[in-house]
């Protein structure tokens, strides 16, 4: 079992920033891949981005792509996304998300963090 803990949601104006945390435990860090998901009020949830279990590799959505950053520490246990240019649509709930691999967690991660709020106001 992997257990996650998001932190550093909250609120941010259209065009700032914002850094979200994912502590993980139950598993050797340095053995699973990483990601995280977000689920917007009313929409079905979506991945965001993922990193392999070493950080070499990272995929984004075509969205994210070029405003977020996906990255990991394995000495800490922790992985980071920040997340810059924000606009209203970011708004949701982001929920760390962990796997075997990073093509795993895109596709269906088996382990999830209970989420953290994201809120970006015009």
């Amino acid at each position: 079992q992997v257990q996650l803990v998001e932190s550093g949601g909250g609120l941010a104006q259209a065009g700032g920033s914002l850094r979200l945390s994912c502590a993980a435990s139950g598993r050797t860090f340095s053995s699973i891949a990483m990601g995280w998901f977000r689920q917007a009020p009313g929409k079905e949830r979506e991945f965001v981005a993922a990193i392999s279990t070493r950080g070499g590799h990272t995929y984004y959505a075509d969205s994210m792509k070029g405003r977020f950053t996906i990255t990991r520490d394995n000495a800490e246990n922790t992985v980071s996304l920040q997340m810059n240019n924000l606009t209203p649509e970011d708004t949701g709930v982001y929920y760390c998300a962990a796997g075997s691999t990073a093509i795993l967690v895109r596709s269906g991660p088996p382990y999830w963090g209970q989420g953290t709020q994201v809120t970006v106001s015009s």
